[in-house]
């Protein structure tokens, strides 16, 4: 009876220290506020060096994506600002069902258009690393919008 005890005990304790050492992460909030502190070219340094670590790019290669990381990083840098600037002024409203038409087909637009642009710059077998990283992206962020981004979010993802 004792010796139950004492293991009960034993487990018990072991549990909570496994417990008490879990490391705070920092949430998704946190870590795009600190993203939105970049300058566009910051930023597209950092994704050019990312995409060179995943996809093993070349020098030419990094020079010509960075070009294209560092248009849609200044580009999403004027679109959150004008988003801001209307919302700032009030002038804030949900998009009709031809405005949020319109986005869409300009986001996917852009995406064929990197496609094409990447095909040209990657080899076959970096674009597939690269299709199967979007594709990945884009599971994340799917899961995120439906709630269970705990599930899905950045555990596996680097």
């Amino acid at each position: 009876m004792k010796k139950l005890i004492i293991i009960a005990i034993a487990l018990v304790t072991v549990q909570g220290i496994a417990q008490g050492q879990k490391k705070e992460r920092p949430n998704n909030q946190e870590r795009t506020q600190r993203m939105d502190n970049l300058t566009p070219e910051e930023a597209a340094n950092l994704q050019t060096k990312k995409m060179t670590l995943h996809l093993d790019l070349n020098d030419k290669q990094q020079k010509e994506i960075y070009k294209i990381n560092l248009e849609n990083a200044t580009k999403r840098q004027e679109m959150k600002a004008a988003f801001k600037a209307k919302k700032d002024s009030g002038e804030m409203q949900k998009p009709s069902k031809e405005q949020r038409l319109a986005m869409q087909n300009a986001r996917l637009d852009h995406q064929i258009a990197m496609k094409a642009k990447m095909k040209t710059i990657l080899n076959a077998d970096q674009f597939s690393k690269w299709e199967k990283m979007q594709a990945q992206m884009a599971n994340r962020e799917k899961g995120m919008r439906k709630g269970d981004g705990k599930k899905q979010g950045g555990q596996k993802q680097q």
